[in-house]
C-alpha cells in the first residue's frame, strides 16, 4: 500500500506543471487527499466493517468534493486533477496511471445488482465533465473527450468524443495525455463532408441546366430522389435481399467523406 501511495504522490509532479513542492501537493491537492482517504476506507471495506468505510467516504466528499465509494478499486498512480464533482461508483475499477478531471462520473444506469459500473484500463484519460455509465470496459490508453457521454465499450488505443460518445481511432499514434487540444471533432468532419456533397450536387445540377439550354430538344432523364441518409445506409444481413447485393459493392467503393457520414449517422463508431 505504501508503494501505491508513493506512486499517487509522484504522478502529480509528472502530470501537473503547477505542482511546485511536496508541501503544496500534500495539503492543497484534493485529488490526492481523496485518494488517501479512499485507500484507507477501501481497506476497511474489504474487512467488511459496517458504517465506518462509508463515513470516511462521506467525510472525504465533504472535504474535497470528490465522492468515491469505498468499494471502488483504484489502481496506483491515479491522478484526479482539481476533482470537484467527481463521482466513482461502488463496483468501478480504475486502472493504473489513469488521469481523471473534474466533473467526471463513473456511474451506473439503474438499480441492477452486481457489476454495474465501468472498468477503466491503464493510462486512461477522462476529460472534464465526461460521463461513463454502466458496466463498460474501457481499454488501455483510451482518451475520453471533455463532456462526452460513453454508453458502450471502447477498445484500447482509441479516442472518444461526443454525445453519445463515438470512437475515433488514432492509428497507433501516441498522444500526450495532457494534449486535449488534439482531440478530433467528428461532428465538424461530418458537416464538412455534407457541405462538400451538397456543393458537388449543385455543380451537377448546373451542368445539366447548361446542357439542356444548349440542346433544348433533349430531355433530362428523371433522377430518383432519395434522402441523403438512406443513400449511405447499407441493409443488414437480415434485411438484405439478393437484388440488393450490389449495394455492398457500392459501400466498399464510396468516398472517404461518405464513409465518415455513414459511420456518424449509423453509430458505427462504437
Amino acid at each position: 500500500m505504501l508503494e501505491t501511495l508513493i506512486a499517487d504522490f509522484r504522478v502529480i509532479f509528472e502530470r501537473d506543471p503547477a505542482a511546485r513542492n511536496w508541501l503544496e501537493v500534500l495539503f492543497c491537492y484534493p485529488g490526492l487527499q481523496a485518494l488517501l482517504m479512499h485507500r484507507f476506507a477501501h481497506r476497511l471495506y474489504q474487512m467488511r466493517l459496517p458504517f465506518l468505510p462509508r463515513l470516511i467516504s462521506h467525510l472525504a466528499r465533504f472535504l474535497t468534493g470528490i465522492e468515491i465509494h469505498p468499494g471502488a478499486q483504484i489502481g496506483s498512480g491515479v491522478f484526479i486533477d482539481h476533482g470537484m464533482g467527481v463521482v466513482i461508483g461502488e463496483t468501478a475499477i480504475v486502472g493504473n496511471y489513469a488521469l481523471i478531471y473534474q466533473g467526471v462520473t463513473l456511474g451506473g444506469t439503474g438499480k441492477e445488482s452486481g457489476k454495474r459500473h465501468p472498468t477503466l484500463g491503464e493510462n486512461v484519460v477522462v476529460g472534464a465533465g465526461a460521463k461513463v455509465l454502466g458496466n463498460l470496459n474501457i481499454g488501455d490508453n483510451v482518451r475520453i473527450g471533455a463532456g462526452s457521454v460513453v454508453l458502450r465499450d471502447v477498445p484500447a488505443d482509441c479516442t472518444v468524443v461526443g454525445v453519445p460518445g463515438r470512437v475515433v481511432y488514432r492509428g497507433g499514434e501516441r498522444v500526450d495525455p495532457l494534449e486535449h487540444n488534439r482531440l478530433p471533432d467528428s461532428e465538424a468532419e461530418v458537416i464538412r463532408a455534407l457541405l462538400d456533397r451538397i456543393e458537388g450536387l449543385e455543380q451537377q445540377m448546373e451542368s445539366l441546366k447548361r446542357e439542356r439550354a444548349q440542346t433544348p430538344h433533349l430531355a433530362i432523364p428523371a433522377v430518383e430522389h432519395r434522402p441523403l441518409v438512406a443513400a449511405f445506409v447499407v441493409p443488414s444481413d437480415a434485411e438484405a435481399e439478393p437484388q440488393h447485393a450490389p449495394a455492398v459493392e457500392v459501400k466498399s467503393k464510396c468516398r472517404l467523406s461518405d464513409r465518415v457520414i455513414e459511420e456518424f449517422l449509423n453509430g458505427a463508431g462504437i
